[in-house]
């Protein structure tokens, strides 16, 4: 039988990362396509994200998303990805993340890289991945951003480099000044800072909600009377009755109805998961079909399998430019 050696492990920074994803958008969001149609095909391992909570802070976690994504793939892997939203008054990033990936043949670990950038590429690539599925297209009359944070200026990203045609944007954000800064990084004149949040939804036939609300806050039946495409990305900012009147697609169902989001929400509501119609990969193949006659909410949970495939996609490239950094002697010698 022959001797396995442990892999090298290499570190690959967010410098590393953000210049291969900034220049691969595309291929990006093929990727977590193919790995969400591999998902959907059960050749992939997902335990539960495990949430740490800290006594006395409600706001902060840190979430642990293991998993393992067969095919074309074949990587395990952790993300270990915090959220301390009070950094931002200190000047950090709300969201901090490492992402560790396993050969499944030894286990051990053969790459260790910063994973925030990886996280809302993941995010935002689904999420544009699903507006193009349930929109039928890459057009857009206009599209409203509620939150203009780090995962909304991914989607604006994704949406340039994918080459959609907007008409115009919508935002609304409780920090006005974040949502004028986001306004100049928009193409076009048709820019409007809302004062409320209902300007964003009444104009807009996709709207994107990348909050950090912990508890629904939109409740008026009117934001969804016009039937848009709406990318819950925030998970938890619909009340269960907008819920309950839309037509609802999220990533995985068992996932998605846990920690309080609004799907769970419901959920506990009616007793029953019947409100949703189905995952994005149904959508993909084709198995289930959006409803015109009503809004279209995606309420992506964010699964594990998707920061694997965008991961080992981007190890694969950062070695093959030869800027991996390697971790020398970081395994003990064979043979204890």
């Amino acid at each position: 039988m022959p001797e396995l050696a442990p892999p090298e492990l290499t570190v690959i920074t967010g410098s590393d990362a953000r210049k291969h994803l900034d220049a691969a958008r595309p291929e990006c969001a093929d990727v977590v396509r193919r790995a969400y149609l591999v998902h959907a095909a059960g050749d992939s391992s997902l335990p539960h994200s495990s949430f740490l909570r800290f006594p006395g802070r409600a706001s902060d976690r840190i979430i642990a998303l293991p998993g393992y994504l067969g095919g074309e793939f074949d990587v395990a892997g952790i993300k270990w990805i915090a959220s301390v939203p009070g950094n931002k008054n200190h000047g950090l990033p709300r969201a901090s993340a490492v992402l560790l990936l396993n050969d499944p043949a030894t286990g051990f670990a053969y790459a260790c890289m910063e994973s925030s950038l990886i996280s809302a590429t993941r995010t935002a690539g689904s999420a544009v991945l699903a507006a193009e599925a349930l929109t039928g297209g890459r057009t857009a009359r206009r599209i409203g951003f509620v939150g203009t944070g780090l995962i909304a200026d991914h989607v604006r990203r994704f949406v340039a480099d994918l080459s959609w045609d907007v008409g115009g944007y919508r935002l609304f954000d409780t920090d006005p000044a974040a949502a004028h800064r986001f306004a100049e990084r928009l193409p076009g004149s048709d820019v409007v800072v809302a004062d409320e949040v209902s300007g964003v939804f009444a104009d807009c036939d996709l709207v994107v909600l990348a909050t950090v609300a912990g508890t629904p806050h939109l409740h008026d039946p009117e934001l969804l009377a016009h039937r848009p495409t709406v990318l819950h990305l925030s998970l938890r900012d619909l009340s269960e009755d907008l819920v309950l009147g839309a037509q609802n697609f999220t990533d995985d169902i068992d996932h998605a109805m846990r920690e309080r989001t609004s799907l769970h929400l419901a959920q506990q509501r009616v007793g029953h998961r019947d409100f949703v119609a189905g995952t994005l990969a149904d959508v993909l193949t084709g198995t289930v079909s959006r409803d015109p006659d009503r809004a279209a909410v995606f309420s992506p949970f964010g699964l594990g399998v998707l920061d694997l495939a965008v991961g080992s996609w981007l190890a694969e490239r950062v070695r093959a430019a030869g800027t991996a950094q390697p971790a020398a002697d970081f395994y003990p010698e064979v043979g204890w």
